[in-house]
């Protein structure tokens, strides 16, 4: 039995062929197999805390307080934060903050607004 590819969007192994489709089950996505095409890069998918996809340009939400290292300046729960930026690395989102400036936050710690 051939290897299945996993899902293009939340990087599942879970999925299952229906048809001439490749499906996930745990996203629901689905996709032809024609347009699969086996390559070595992949793109990275990113989530907030509660599994919603994020994009480059979308509105989020800050669900913690988070103290600024270095500085005594803390960005509160439920700062909007608009047109963010998606980064690889261990803080995932490039953002500028009213009153605070350009910071990086990691995506477990803000919702899609």
């Amino acid at each position: 039995m051939a290897a299945l590819p996993k899902c293009p969007e939340c990087s599942s192994a879970f999925t299952y062929e229906d048809g001439n489709n490749y499906v996930c089950p745990e996203c629901a996505h689905e996709w032809s197999k024609d347009a699969h095409a086996p390559s070595g890069e992949q793109q990275r998918v990113y989530k907030d805390a509660f599994g919603n996809m994020l994009a480059d340009g979308d509105s989020i939400t800050v669900i913690k307080d988070l103290k600024i290292k270095g500085s005594s300046s803390v960005v509160k729960v439920g700062t909007k934060v608009k047109n963010i930026r998606l980064v690889e690395g261990d803080h995932d989102i490039d953002c500028k903050i009213d009153g605070i400036g350009a910071m990086q936050l990691k995506t477990e710690f803000v919702k899609k607004a």
